[in-house]
């Protein structure tokens, strides 16, 4: 069977899961926290890379601000596809004014703008904010 490595969204700790069980909610090892939260988590400057580069599953990363109106207009949605897809993604969010060194290193010129991460690289991006089954659609294409 084989098996994926996951980092913890509370304590950073690497963890391995068996591929076959990502569906039936792994803990952290070191903390029982969710390892793939059913709500999108909040990774800064200090803990993108590393989340982003160990993960072994697909993460999806909305930039925004909380100036951004379509933003916050699509945070509920981004939630909810987060929701429905828990397992098969891990979804996260970057405040990219609280966070300008990952907006500026992966370019964010437009918010909002999803980006789908696999095995540390970026493999799309979508900008602007998407109805709920535009997004569930999109998310289940890039992953």
């Amino acid at each position: 069977m084989s098996s994926v490595h996951l980092v913890c969204p509370s304590c950073q700790a690497l963890n391995r899961s068996p591929e076959a069980k990502l569906q039936d909610s792994p803990t952290c090892g070191k903390c029982k926290s969710a390892l793939l939260p059913s709500a999108p988590i909040n990774l800064t400057d200090a803990t993108f890379q590393r989340f982003i580069q160990k993960s072994e599953v697909p993460v999806i990363v909305d930039f925004w601000a909380d100036w951004c109106g379509p933003c916050k207009m699509m945070a509920p949605t981004f939630h909810a596809v987060a929701a429905n897809l828990q397992g098969w993604a891990i979804f996260a969010k970057v405040d990219t004014q609280a966070n300008p060194g990952v907006s500026q290193q992966y370019q964010i010129r437009s918010i909002p703008s999803l980006l789908c991460f696999k095995h540390g690289k970026e493999t799309a991006r979508q900008a602007g904010a998407m109805p709920q089954q535009a997004l569930t659609q999109w998310v289940q294409q890039v992953i």
